[in-house]
């Protein structure tokens, strides 16, 4: 039959691409990979030249591929999805995190494959409700996401949990709502790069950089916050959910801490060596009635789960980040 085979979605992404570089030091089961690599001009594809895949799948083959290797497919780590939160084709972004998602559920459960798929903190809306990762059917259905992506991803969260509670499900199964992550392999995301890789250019280069000006009372400009997380910290997770099959659910994946976008700007200055320098503009107004001033993932329930990891503490992650893969000719894992 051959190595037990794990199947990662997305995998030339950003989230993926870590996911992938784990499976395959590890060297303990077949790594295969499911993608597009798009315009080769912005790299993608090395985020995977440092590894050895057992295949490469083009998405219009997944099923038919996933069927000719129903014996060997342990689990499906499902990271594919558009994630941009300005992606306007609300049909694309439903057909590609839900649909896909939703088909890929029910091909797990009929066919014995665990999956762990990503949701999003996008899920929790403007954070009025609070960050609580409950995964009742009611608890979950009492958010309210600010856009397409985050509603496609609260869709499929629902979708799981009422699958699960009427006993067709994966034998386990679980949804990461991941918040600000940051770290190697995230140079082809454009403007949905983390703003450490945002900001280094100038950073490199000695100049200020631009954070948004606070139209908010309660906080000082920069003083926005995120839950930002080092992208080892979320492989960290999805690790441990693979060698733990007994635990499924809804989780948030983060930090547990909030800090500021200010914090975050001055930690990659001084992982740079550089002196800080920092402007403020105006919050666009086309986002400003959905900016987020705050988000903090409430870690409870994973640690509640078994999860034994810790968090990276951001001047920590920034500066691995920035000094062991931004620095460098070489910035891929």
């Amino acid at each position: 039959m051959g190595r037990r085979m794990i199947v990662v979605t997305g995998g030339a992404g950003f989230i993926g691409s870590n996911v992938v570089a784990r499976l395959c030091a590890e060297d303990r089961r077949d790594v295969v990979v499911c993608d597009r690599l798009e315009d080769a001009a912005l790299g993608k594809w090395k985020n995977l030249a440092k590894h050895r895949l057992a295949d490469f799948w083009q998405p219009e083959e997944l099923f038919e591929k996933l069927e000719r290797h129903a014996d060997r497919v342990e689990a499906v780590v499902h990271m594919g999805a558009i994630s941009a939160t300005t992606e306007p084709d609300a049909d694309l972004i439903l057909r590609t995190n839900f649909s896909l998602s939703r088909d890929l559920w029910d091909w797990c459960a009929l066919r014995d494959a665990r999956l762990i798929y990503a949701s999003s903190a996008a899920t929790y809306g403007d954070g009025a409700q609070g960050f609580d990762d409950d995964d009742d059917l009611e608890s979950l259905s009492a958010l309210r996401p600010l856009n397409a992506y985050g509603w496609s991803k609260f869709l499929f969260d629902q979708y799981a949990v009422r699958q699960a509670d009427e006993g067709h499900a994966p034998s386990q199964w679980a949804g990461l709502k991941f918040f600000n992550v940051y770290g190697p392999n995230e140079g082809h995301k454009g403007t949905m790069k983390s703003v450490v890789a945002q900001i280094w250019p100038r950073v490199r280069a000695g100049e200020p950089v631009t954070l948004f000006r606070s139209h908010h009372p309660d906080y000082a400009d920069g003083g926005q916050m995120r839950d930002f997380v080092f992208v080892d910290d979320v492989v960290d997770v999805i690790a441990w959910m693979l060698e733990t099959p007994e635990v499924s659910g809804v989780f948030n994946a983060g930090s547990g801490r909030a800090r500021s976008f200010l914090d975050l700007a001055h930690a990659t200055f001084a992982a740079a060596g550089v002196t800080p320098a920092v402007e403020y503009v105006d919050t666009p107004e086309s986002i400003r009635d959905k900016y987020q001033y705050f988000t903090e993932a409430r870690m409870d329930r994973l640690r509640e789960a078994g999860f034994p990891g810790q968090s990276t503490p951001l001047e920590e992650g920034v500066r691995r980040y920035v000094q062991d893969f931004l620095m460098t000719a070489d910035p891929y894992r």
